[in-house]
C-alpha cells in the first residue's frame, strides 16, 4: 500500500545491524531505535489518539527491546517481534489508563509524520482549500472511529491498513491464526463502517469503500 522508501530498503537490509545490536553493539541499537520508532510512536498513536500515551509505549518498547534483544533466535522474525512488545505495551497502558484516559482530541494531528490509510486519500495537496479541510476533519472522525472498535479489532485494523504489515506478520505478533486475523479485520471494518454510517459518512464521502 506504502511506497518504497529509502527507510523501508534500510529495513529490510537491517540483519547486520540487527545481528549487531544482538551482541550488545549499543550504537546497533541506537539506529534500530532511529529506523523503527517512527513506526512504532504511530502504531501507539493511532491505538490512543494520545501523544503521551504513543511516546510511553514507544519508550518502553525500545528498552524492552534493547534489554532482550539478545534471546531473539530468529532475526527474521524481528519486525513481528518488535510489533508484539508494542502490543503487550499498549494493552498494559491501556488497563492502567482505563478509567482515567482522557482522549487529547484537541492536539494537533501531526498528518505530515503519519503513515496514512488509502482511505486518507494520497492527493489532498491536489485538492481546493475547501476540499482539503474536508479530508482532514474526515481523517479525524476516521481516527476517532478507530476508538471505538474493541481492542482485538482496533490492533488488527492498525497493523493492516496503518502499518502495512501482512496477515501472517500481524497473526505472528498476536500469536493466534491468520483466519482469526482475517476473522478480526472483516468485522472490525464493518464496524468502522456502522460507526461511520451513524455519522452520514460513506464510500461517496471519502472516497474509500471499507
Amino acid at each position: 500500500m506504502h511506497a518504497e522508501t529509502l527507510l523501508d530498503i534500510a529495513m529490510m537490509h537491517s540483519e547486520t545491524l540487527i545481528v549487531r545490536a544482538r551482541q550488545g553493539d549499543q550504537g546497533a541499537q541506537g539506529k534500530l531505535v532511529q529506523l523503527w520508532y517512527k513506526r512504532i510512536y504511530n502504531f501507539g498513536y493511532k491505538f490512543f489518539l494520545d501523544h503521551d500515551l504513543a511516546m510511553e509505549v514507544s519508550q518502553k518498547t525500545f528498552i524492552s527491546m534493547c534489554r532482550n534483544l539478545a534471546g531473539l533466535q530468529d532475526i527474521a522474525r524481528f519486525k513481528s517481534w518488535l510489533y508484539k512488545i508494542a502490543v503487550n505495551n499498549c494493552r498494559e497502558e491501556a488497563r492502567k489508563n482505563k478509567n482515567s484516559r482522557s482522549l487529547s482530541f484537541d492536539q494537533v494531528w501531526n498528518r505530515e509524520a503519519e503513515e496514512s490509510p488509502a482511505w486518507e486519500g494520497s492527493g489532498q495537496r491536489l485538492d481546493n482549500p475547501e476540499r482539503q479541510l474536508e479530508q482532514v476533519e474526515l481523517s479525524d472522525i476516521l481516527q476517532e472511529a478507530l476508538l471505538e472498535l474493541n481492542e482485538e479489532q482496533r490492533e488488527v485494523v492498525i497493523m493492516k491498513e496503518y502499518e502495512g504489515l501482512k496477515f501472517r506478520e500481524i497473526a505472528e505478533v498476536l500469536n493466534i491464526s491468520e483466519n482469526t486475523v482475517k476473522s478480526r479485520m472483516y468485522y472490525g471494518l464493518d464496524g468502522l463502517r456502522k460507526i461511520l454510517e451513524k455519522k452520514n459518512i460513506n464510500k461517496d464521502t471519502i472516497g474509500y469503500e471499507l
